[in-house]
């Protein structure tokens, strides 16, 4: 909180800037300071979104698949596998 470690029972008061890290860097400003338990959406509303954006999701295709039935992959298959799998070591 304003640049220094703080506790979870710290109060807080209007103006400062509260840093955390929860899944990815977030950064809020207090707009308003609640004395008693809101909603999140009335919580919300009380506070100042400073954050950077998110940084890009890098989805990769989904993995073949085989057929059901199809039994255990040979020699072959199973290094071609392998190398789908894991294409930096290849």
């Amino acid at each position: 909180m304003n640049g220094v470690v703080a506790k979870a029972s710290t109060q807080v008061r209007l103006g400062d800037r509260v840093e955390a890290f929860v899944a990815r860097q977030r950064v809020v400003v207090v707009g308003a300071v609640i004395e008693k338990r809101v909603g999140a959406a009335a919580a919300a509303t009380c506070f100042i979104d400073e954050s950077p954006p998110p940084p890009p999701v890098r989805r990769q295709p989904p993995m073949p698949r085989r057929a059901p039935g199809a039994g255990r992959p040979t020699k072959r298959e199973r290094r071609a596998l392998d190398r789908v799998k894991r294409p930096e070591d290849a």
